[in-house]
C-alpha cells in the first residue's frame, strides 16, 4: 500500500533517506545527484555533471540497507523509502580503499604535481587518507607534443571522464581506453602523441580531467586565480558561456559554463585562444600620423608603426580627429563621411557607432562585417518571411527527425553547435549535408551531397520540383500560409532531377531521396553558412531555402526551421540595433518617415531620409571621392574586403581616417589617428548570438597602458562632433536600446545579471521570451510567408583556360577572421602558423607539387604565395583558402562583384590558376609578401 505523500515530497519525486537526513529525489536523479543537490558531500571522481555516468572508480560507493554489495551512487537511482549510508563504516573504508588506490598511481605516491585543482587530492584530504601502501602502475611519460594541451598521463587514473568528453560531448572519437589489466590506457587515434593525432584541441578532455593528467599546456601547475568572472566567449555566433579565470590582472585559463547554447563545451579558439589580450603588441598610447610619412596603398607593418606614426594624448588624438571630420562634413556634406562599426563589440557599442554616424554625421554611411557573412540570407528572410532572425534555435536539433546543413563547415566555424549536431545524428537523427568542400562532419551524415560550386539554386530547385511533383508538399499549409505558390511551382518545373544532376553533380535519385526525407519527416531544420550567402546569387540561395520551408511546412514548430549560422560572437546584435545603412534598430527602415519620426524624436535630431552605402560601395564611393573621411572601429577592411588592392587604395585615399583598435592592424596602417581600444574581456556590455540570446559580457581585467573602453572613445568623440553623451555604465545604452527596439524592450539588465542569457522577441518585463517564431504566421503585410522563385544563374567571372580553377575562402578551426585576435595568441598561432593553400590529390599531381611545398596563386587581381596542403575534402577543380594571413591575403584575389539585394561580394567563386613556386623570400615589410598580378 503506498503512504500518502508527506510535506516535502510531491509528485515525480522519490522520498529516500540519506545518511538520517529525508531526501526527495527529482525525477531521473541518481543518489550522488541528489546528494549534491542537497549538499551531502560524497567522493566521486569518475562522475561528472552533465556527462553519462560511468561508475567504474568505486569512490562513490554508498551503503544500502538490505542489499549484501555496496552501490556506486552515480549509477544507483533511489527508492521510495530506500535507506542509503554514505558516512557509514562499511562505506567509508571503501571509499578511503579506493582513493589510497588511486593515490598509487599518482607521481611519488602523493598528490598530482600537475594541478592545484586535483579533485582526487580533495578528496583524500576530505577523507584523512595517509599514504599509499601500493605500488604505482607503470603510467607513460609526459607529451607536449600538442601546443595546447599538456598529456601527463603519468597522473591518470583511467576514471574515462577524457573518453566520455570527447566520444560522447564533443563527438571528435580521438580519446580512447585500449589495452587491458595492468597495460590498459588512455590513447589518442592509434596510440599516437596528442599532437600527432586527429585532436581539435577543444579541451573538453581537460575541463573533465579530475587529476592533471590532462592540462592546459600553457598554464602553470601552481596556477591558482585570485578571482573567477562569469563572461561569453568573443569568437564566433554560438555564444559559449565561459569564465575568465584571473590571477594579477592576467587571465590564466579559461573554463565553460554550463549555458544554454553550449552546456560547458568550448573549442580550440574559446578555451585557449584568450592570452592576445596580453600580448606585447597591444596599442596602449593614441597614435597620429607624421608628417613626413604619407599615405600609399602599401601596408605598414607593426614593427615599422613608429616611421608613419608618432604618440599622442588623448586630447591631441580626439581633437585632431573631431576637427578633420567636421571640416569634412561641413565643407563637403554629412554623405562624404562614413563608419565601419564592429560585430565583435558589444550591443551598446554597435547602437552608440550607428547613433553617432546618423546624427554626429548626419549620414547614413554605416555598415560592419554582416555585409561580408550574412546581408544576402537577411535580404531575403526579411523579404519573404518578415524578420531576418533565426527561427529555431540550434538545441533543437534534439526535436528534429531531419538536419540540412547547406553551404557551412559548422567543425570548423561553429565547433560547439557541430557537437549538438554531432549528439543529435548519434541519437538516430538524419543529417543530410550539402557542401562543395567536405567536412568532418559528413562521416556523421546519411547524405552528403558534394555539389559543384555555384549550382545552389538549381540544385534545390530540383527538390522542390520533386516535393512537388510526388504530392509531398503541405497543401494545408501552403493554402492556409503561404502566398505565391502558383509561381514557384511554375518555376521548378524547369529543374528536374534528371536535368540538374549534370549541372550540380549530383544523382538524380540522389536528388530525390533527400526531398522525400526532408519533406516526409515530423520536424526538418535547415542550417546554412556563408557557402550560400557569399555570392552573386546569395539572396537567391537563400530564397530557395526558404521555399522549401514554406513548401513543406517545415517552419514555426520545434525541431524545424531556418538558421543561417551568424559567424561572428555579435553580428546578430550589431545589426539588431541598426549597425547597417539601411535601417534604424529592430530593422526599422531609415525610408520609413513614420519610423524616421520615431528616431528623431528618440534622438533629437533631423536624420538623413536616404538609406546610406554599404561597405564595398563605400570603397568605390571614396575612389569617385565622394566620401573623404571615416570612422572605423573594430574593422579591418584592408584584410576582409574583396579585391585588396582595391579596397587598399581607397583607404589610402582617405582624407582623413580613424581607427579604432586593440592592435595595429592592416588597416591602422592607412590611418591619420589610432586610438587603442579595449579588447573583450576588458569591458562589460551584452552581446547576441545566433540563437537570438542576449548574454552578458563582464569586465575581468583592465585596458594596458592608457588603452580605454570603446564606449569612453566613442561618447568622446562623439562630443567633438557636437553630441552632449555623458553616459555612465553600459546599462544606460542598454535603456535607450529597449526604447528603440522593441524585440528587446522586456529584457532589462538586472535581469541578464541574473539570468546570463536571455531570448528576443520579449517585448514585455517578465515574458519567457520566444526561442521559436513565426508559430502563428509571419510578421509580413499579409501575415503569410512569400514564395520568390530563383532562377539558375552564374558566378560573376567563371573559369577559363587561363583561369581554369575556382577559389573559395573561408575560415579555419583555430583563427578567426583576419586574425588580429588569433593571430596573437600563443596557442592558436602555434597550432597553425602560417598560410597555407588547400588542393585537392589530384589538382596537385596535375601541377607536380608535394605536400607543404609552395605553391603560387594567381587571379585577374592579384598573386600570393603559400604553402599547399593536400585536402581530400577539396574537388578536383577547386582550391580553399582561410582570409586570415596578412603574408599571403586570400582576398586580394576574390571579386568584388555584388549580390544585387544584399550587396554582399562573392568571396566564394573567383577563377584562379595555379603553380609551384619558390618559398616566400623575407621581406622588410613582414605583413605582405603578396605580388600583383
Amino acid at each position: 500500500m503506498n503512504k500518502p505523500a508527506g510535506p516535502l515530497e510531491s509528485a515525480g519525486t522519490v522520498r529516500f533517506s540519506l545518511d538520517g537526513r529525508a531526501i526527495d529525489a527529482l525525477e531521473g536523479e541518481t543518489i550522488l545527484q541528489a546528494a549534491k543537490r542537497v549538499g551531502i558531500d560524497i567522493p566521486h571522481l569518475c562522475y561528472k555533471d552533465g556527462y553519462r555516468p560511468d561508475g567504474n572508480c568505486r569512490a562513490c560507493v554508498v551503503e544500502i540497507k538490505g542489499e549484501r554489495v555496496l552501490a556506486p551512487s552515480c549509477c544507483r537511482a533511489p527508492a521510495a523509502d530506500m535507506e542509503v549510508h554514505s558516512t557509514s563504516e562499511r562505506a567509508r573504508h571503501s571509499q578511503r580503499m579506493v582513493l589510497e588506490l588511486l593515490k598509487s598511481d599518482m607521481p611519488a605516491g602523493t598528490h598530482s604535481p600537475f594541478t592545484p585543482r586535483s579533485e582526487l587530492d580533495h578528496w583524500v584530504e576530505q577523507l584523512a587518507v595517509g599514504p599509499s601502501r601500493f605500488p604505482r602502475r607503470h603510467q607513460p611519460l609526459q607529451d607536449l607534443s600538442n601546443p595546447a594541451i599538456a598529456v601527463n598521463l603519468e597522473a591518470c587514473i583511467q576514471c574515462t571522464r577524457c573518453v566520455r568528453a570527447c566520444r560522447e560531448e564533443q563527438v571528435n572519437d580521438v580519446i580512447g581506453y585500449a589495452f587491458r589489466g595492468s597495460h590498459s590506457a588512455i590513447v589518442f587515434d592509434l596510440d599516437d602523441p596528442m599532437g600527432d593525432s586527429s585532436c581539435v584541441s577543444c579541451g573538453e578532455c581537460v575541463q573533465a580531467c579530475p587529476t592533471g593528467a590532462l592540462m592546459p599546456a600553457q598554464t602553470m601547475a601552481d596556477a591558482v586565480p585570485d578571482r573567477a568572472v562569469e563572461s561569453t566567449c568573443p569568437y564566433c555566433g554560438v555564444g559559449c558561456l565561459l569564465k575568465f579565470n584571473v590571477k594579477d590582472d592576467r587571465i590564466i585559463y579559461v573554463d565553460g559554463r554550463d549555458g544554454p547554447s553550449n552546456h560547458s563545451r568550448l573549442c580550440v579558439k574559446g578555451r585557449y585562444g584568450f592570452d592576445y589580450v596580453h600580448h606585447e603588441n597591444r596599442l596602449t598610447h593614441p597614435l597620429i600620423r607624421r608628417d613626413d610619412a604619407p599615405k600609399t596603398a602599401a601596408l605598414i607593418p607593426p614593427a615599422d608603426m613608429m616611421k608613419h606614426f608618432r604618440v599622442a594624448t588623448w586630447e591631441e588624438a580626439l581633437n585632431r580627429s573631431g576637427a578633420d571630420l567636421r571640416a569634412i562634413r561641413d565643407q563637403f556634406g554629412p554623405r562624404a563621411l562614413a563608419g565601419f562599426g564592429s560585430a565583435k563589440g558589444s550591443n551598446e557599442e554597435a547602437y552608440l557607432f550607428q547613433k553617432l554616424v546618423r546624427t554626429g554625421f548626419g549620414t547614413n554611411n554605416v555598415d560592419h562585417c554582416t555585409r561580408l557573412c550574412h546581408a544576402s540570407s537577411v535580404a531575403a528572410l526579411l523579404e519573404t518571411i518578415g524578420s531576418g532572425a533565426v527561427s529555431n534555435q540550434v538545441e533543437d536539433v534534439a526535436d528534429a527527425e531531419v538536419i540540412v546543413i547547406i553551404g557551412a563547415r559548422p567543425t570548423v566555424n561553429h565547433p560547439v553547435a557541430a557537437t549538438f549536431v554531432k549528439n543529435a545524428t548519434k541519437a538516430g537523427k538524419k543529417l543530410i549535408l550539402m557542401d562543395p568542400y567536405g567536412s568532418d562532419l559528413a562521416r556523421h551524415a546519411d547524405y552528403f551531397l558534394q555539389f559543384r560550386p555555384d549550382t545552389d539554386v538549381p540544385m534545390l530547385n530540383a527538390m522542390m520540383h520533386t516535393i512537388i511533383d510526388e504530392g509531398l508538399h503541405d497543401a494545408d499549409y501552403v493554402a492556409r500560409n503561404t502566398e505565391g505558390f502558383e509561381d514557384l511551382r511554375k518555376c521548378v518545373a524547369d529543374y528536374p532531377p534528371e536535368k540538374v544532376a549534370p549541372i550540380c553533380g549530383i544523382p538524380a535519385d540522389t536528388l530525390r531521396e533527400v526531398a522525400r526525407l526532408y519533406a516526409t519527416s515530423r520536424g526538418s531544420m535547415i542550417f546554412w553558412g556563408m557557402g550560400i550567402s557569399q555570392h552573386v546569387h546569395g539572396t537567391d540561395n537563400a530564397r530557395c531555402l526558404i521555399s522549401l520551408a514554406l513548401l513543406c511546412g517545415q517552419i514555426g514548430r520545434p525541431g524545424t526551421g531556418l538558421h543561417p549560422l551568424r559567424g561572428q560572437n555579435n553580428v546578430q546584435g550589431a545589426s539588431d540595433v541598426g549597425l547597417i545603412p539601411m535601417v534604424y534598430p529592430d530593422y526599422q527602415r531609415v525610408d520609413d518617415a513614420r519610423v524616421r519620426a520615431k528616431f528623431e524624436k528618440l534622438w533629437g535630431t533631423t536624420l538623413d531620409p536616404v538609406p546610406g552605402l554599404t561597405v564595398v560601395e563605400i570603397m568605390h564611393a571614396i575612389h569617385a571621392h565622394q566620401i573623404r573621411g571615416m570612422y572605423i572601429m573594430g574593422e579591418n577592411p584592408a584584410m576582409s574586403d574583396p579585391n585588396l588592392n582595391h579596397a587598399r587604395a581607397a583607404l589610402a585615399e582617405l582624407e582623413h581616417l580613424v581607427v579604432q583598435d586593440i592592435f595595429f592592424t592592416e588597416t591602422a596602417g592607412f590611418a591619420d589617428v589610432v586610438l587603442p581600444a579595449s579588447a573583450f574581456p576588458e569591458k562589460t556590455g551584452t552581446f547576441t548570438n545566433t540563437d537570438r540570446r542576449v548574454q552578458l559580457g563582464r569586465q575581468a581585467i583592465p585596458p594596458p597602458g592608457e588603452a580605454r573602453q570603446d564606449l569612453w572613445i566613442i561618447q568622446a568623440l562623439a562630443r567633438q562632433l557636437g553630441l552632449d553623451w555623458h553616459y555612465a555604465h553600459p546599462r544606460e545604452v542598454f535603456n535607450e536600446m529597449r526604447q528603440a527596439s522593441p524585440s528587446i524592450a522586456g529584457i532589462t539588465w538586472e535581469r541578464l545579471e541574473t539570468e546570463h542569457s536571455v531570448t528576443y522577441p520579449c517585448e514585455a518585463e517578465g515574458d519567457p521570451g520566444q526561442p521559436i517564431l513565426f508559430q502563428h504566421g509571419f510578421p509580413t503585410p499579409s501575415g503569410r510567408g512569400k514564395f520568390v522563385p530563383a532562377h539558375y544563374s552564374r558566378a560573376a567571372e567563371l573559369p577559363d583556360t587561363q583561369y581554369p580553377l575556382v577559389f573559395i575562402t573561408g575560415r579555419q578551426l583555430e583563427h578567426w577572421h583576419t586574425g588580429s585576435m588569433t593571430r596573437n595568441a600563443s596557442v592558436l598561432n602555434a597550432i597553425e602558423p602560417e598560410p597555407v593553400v588547400c588542393v585537392s590529390p589530384a589538382n596537385m599531381r596535375a601541377i607536380g607539387v608535394l605536400p607543404e611545398t609552395y605553391v603560387k596563386v594567381e587571379s585577374r587581381r592579384g598573386s600570393i604565395t603559400a604553402r599547399v596542403r593536400q585536402d581530400p575534402n577539396v574537388q578536383p577543380g577547386t582550391l580553399f583558402m582561410a582570409f586570415c594571413y596578412h603574408e599571403a591575403a586570400a582576398n586580394l584575389l576574390t571579386v568584388e562583384d555584388l549580390d544585387p539585394f544584399g550587396k554582399i561580394p562573392e568571396f566564394k567563386f573567383c577563377a584562379v590558376r595555379i603553380s609551384p613556386a619558390e618559398a616566400p623570400v623575407a621581406s622588410g615589410n613582414t605583413q605582405d609578401t603578396v605580388t600583383t598580378a
